[in-house]
C-alpha cells in the first residue's frame, strides 16, 4: 500500500465537545472535521469504535463489529425528527471537563429507547426502508449482537458465562425461545445501531468532502465479554465453561515493570486456520466500510502473543506463543486486497514480526517520545513506510512527558527522566518553552510518510490530559476537550508546518486512499 505524505490528528470522538456528558458524532465532531480542513490536515485518527464495557476502554468492546451508541448524537436524532426538541431540554448535570460515562450512559439509554419508541410509532418513516436494508446487510454479525445484548440487559448485564447453560452453549432451543421473548429489546438493539452507523456514515461523507480521510483502529484482541466470543467460542482457548485457559498481555515494558495483564482471550488459530480465517475476513471487511486507514493494534501479536496463565495478577508468568501471521494476511490480501493498513509494531519487536509486516508492505509506528531513550524512535532514522507520532493515547503529552517525574506513573528513574529531558533539549536546539510544537515540527519535517499528533499536544496540556495509563484500570479515557479550545492559531501553525514540509495534498490523499 502506497501512502501519500500526510499529516492529522488524533482525537477520540469521545473528548469531543458537547452537552450531553461525552464526546458524539454530531455538530462538535463536524467542528473537528472543520478545523482540520482549516489547518490543512488530512487525517482524523479515531480509537476503536465499538460498544465499551469494562472500565469504558475502548479496547475492551463487546462486538468487534458494532459501533458505540453512546456516541450517537442527540442533536441529530431532534434533526431526523426521532426526538423533540423539549427532550433535551432538561440535561443532568454532566461533568463538563471530562467524559461523565456512567451519566451519559444512563441519560442516553433512556434517549434511544425513546427513539425506538417514537420510529415504531410511526415517526420518521422515510428512514423504514434504509433501516431495513442495513438489517439485511449487516444480519452476519448483527443478529448475534443484538441478542447478546438483550439478554445480558435482562440478566443484569452479567458475563455470558453466567447465564444459564443452554444459553452458554447457545441450544438452539434455548436461543429460539430468547428471540420470541425479548424481540422488542433485539429490534431495538438492531436499530441503536441503524442510528450509530447512520450518524457515523454522515460524519466520514462530512470528512472525505474536506479530503479528510478516517485512521481507525483495529484491537488485535476482542473482550471476552462479547457477542464474538460467545457466539463463536471455538475460535479461542476457552475451557469446557466457556472461560479463558489463558488470556492476553505483555511482558514487562515501558509501562510497566510487572508487564500489561489485558485479559482478552487468545485465538486457537488452528480453527481459524480450518475455515480460511472467515471470522478475520468479516472484521477487516468491516472496518474498511467504516474507516479508511486501519491501525493494527499490536501487531507483532500476529506473529506471536504473550499468553498468561488465566488467573494470575501480573503477565510475568506469560509465555511467547506462535500466530500464523503470514497465513491469516495472505488470506485477508486474496479476499479483500491490498489493504490500507498501519502495523503498530511497538513493544519487544523481534525478527519475525518485522519479516511479517514487511512481506506485506505494512507502514511501522514510531513513537517520538521513546526517542530520547531507543534513537530508532528519533526522526532521523525514521523511513518513508512509517506513520511517526509524537506521542499516542497510551502515552503522557508531550509537555507531561517533558515535565514528568520519577514514580508517577512512569517507570522512569529521575536519572533517567533528566538525561532524556537534556537530550530533547539539544537534539530539538529547543528551549523548552513550547516543547510541544518543537515535537510536532520534527515529525511533520521528517521523512516518513505519515505523522499524527494527538490533540492534546496542538494545545499544549499536560499530564492532566492524559488520555490513557496503562496497566491501570480507572481513570482513563476521560479527557475532553474543550468547547472553543482549538483556535485559528492552532489551525495555522499546523498549516504552515504542512506547507512548509509538503504535506497534505488533500486530492492526492483522498484520491491514493479511497477504498470506494
Amino acid at each position: 500500500m502506497s501512502f501519500p505524505r500526510a499529516s492529522g490528528v488524533l482525537l477520540h470522538p469521545t473528548s469531543l465537545p458537547g452537552r450531553f456528558g461525552v464526546g458524539d458524532l454530531g455538530p462538535e465532531a463536524r467542528r473537528f472535521a472543520d478545523f482540520l480542513g482549516e489547518a490543512r490536515q488530512t487525517l482524523w485518527q479515531v480509537l476503536p469504535l465499538g460498544p465499551t464495557g469494562y472500565a469504558d476502554s475502548p479496547y475492551q468492546s463487546f462486538s468487534a463489529h458494532a459501533g458505540n451508541t453512546l456516541l450517537v448524537s442527540p442533536d441529530l436524532l431532534v434533526e431526523d425528527g426521532l426526538l423533540d426538541a423539549s427532550d433535551l431540554a432538561r440535561l443532568p448535570r454532566f461533568d463538563t471537563e471530562r467524559a461523565d460515562y456512567g451519566a451519559a450512559i444512563e441519560f442516553k439509554a433512556g434517549l434511544l429507547a425513546r427513539a425506538f419508541e417514537n420510529f415504531k410509532g410511526g415517526r420518521a418513516e422515510r428512514l423504514r426502508a434504509d433501516f431495513d436494508e442495513f438489517r439485511t446487510r449487516e444480519a452476519d454479525w448483527l443478529e448475534d449482537y443484538a441478542l447478546f445484548r438483550a439478554i445480558k440487559s435482562e440478566r443484569g448485564e452479567v458475563s455470558w458465562t453466567e447465564w444459564e447453560q443452554p444459553l452458554v452453549r447457545r441450544q438452539p432451543e434455548a436461543l429460539s425461545a430468547a428471540r420470541e421473548h425479548l424481540k422488542d429489546k433485539i429490534e431495538a438493539q438492531r436499530f441503536y445501531q441503524f442510528l450509530f452507523f447512520r450518524q457515523w456514515s454522515g460524519l466520514r461523507a462530512y470528512c472525505h468532502e474536506r479530503g479528510i480521510k478516517i485512521v481507525g483502529d483495529i484491537p488485535i484482541f476482542v473482550a471476552h465479554d462479547s457477542s464474538d466470543v460467545w457466539a463463536r467460542p471455538h475460535l479461542f482457548k476457552l475451557d469446557d465453561r466457556g472461560r479463558p485457559r489463558v488470556v492476553a498481555g505483555v511482558p514487562p515494558d515501558y509501562f510497566s515493570r510487572t508487564g500489561q495483564l489485558w485479559g482478552n482471550p487468545l485465538y486457537e488459530w488452528d480453527a481459524h486456520l480450518a475455515e480460511n480465517f472467515a471470522w478475520w475476513i468479516e472484521r477487516f471487511s468491516g472496518t474498511l466500510h467504516t474507516i479508511d486507514i486501519v491501525r493494527v493494534d499490536h501487531f507483532r501479536g500476529f506473529a506471536a502473543a504473550w499468553e498468561i496463565p488465566a488467573g494470575d495478577e501480573t503477565a510475568e508468568r506469560g509465555r511467547w506463543v506462535k500466530a500464523p501471521g503470514h497465513e491469516l494476511f495472505s488470506a485477508v490480501r486474496d479476499a479483500l486486497g491490498v489493504l490500507p493498513i498501519i502495523a503498530e509494531d511497538l513493544g519487544v519487536i523481534t525478527p519475525d514480526v518485522e519479516e511479517l509486516r514487511d512481506r506485506f508492505g505494512f507502514p511501522s509506528m514510531r513513537i517520538m517520545q521513546f526517542g530520547f531513550n531507543e534513537p530508532p524512535h528519533l526522526p532521523h532514522n525514521y523511513t518513508r513506510n512509517m506513520c511517526v507520532y509524537t506521542g499516542t493515547h497510551d502515552n503522557d503529552t508531550t509537555v507531561g512527558w517533558f515535565n514528568s517525574e520519577a514514580g508517577r506513573g512512569s517507570t522512569r528513574t529521575a536519572e533517567q527522566i533528566e538525561r532524556e529531558r537534556r537530550h530533547a533539549l539539544d537534539y530539538l536546539a529547543s528551549d523548552g518553552r513550547e516543547i510541544n510544537w518543537d515535537f510536532i515540527r520534527a515529525v511533520l519535517a521528517s521523512v516518513a510518510d505519515t505523522a499524527i499528533v494527538p490533540a492534546q499536544d496542538v494545545l499544549g496540556l499536560g499530564s492532566e490530559a492524559r488520555m490513557n495509563l496503562p496497566a491501570t484500570t480507572s481513570g482513563n479515557w476521560a479527557w475532553r476537550l474543550r468547547e472553543g479550545a482549538l483556535t485559528g492559531e492552532h489551525a495555522a501553525r499546523l498549516r504552515r508546518f504542512s506547507e512548509l514540509y509538503e504535506r497534505n495534498v488533500a486530492e492526492e490523499a483522498a484520491g491514493v486512499l479511497s477504498m470506494e
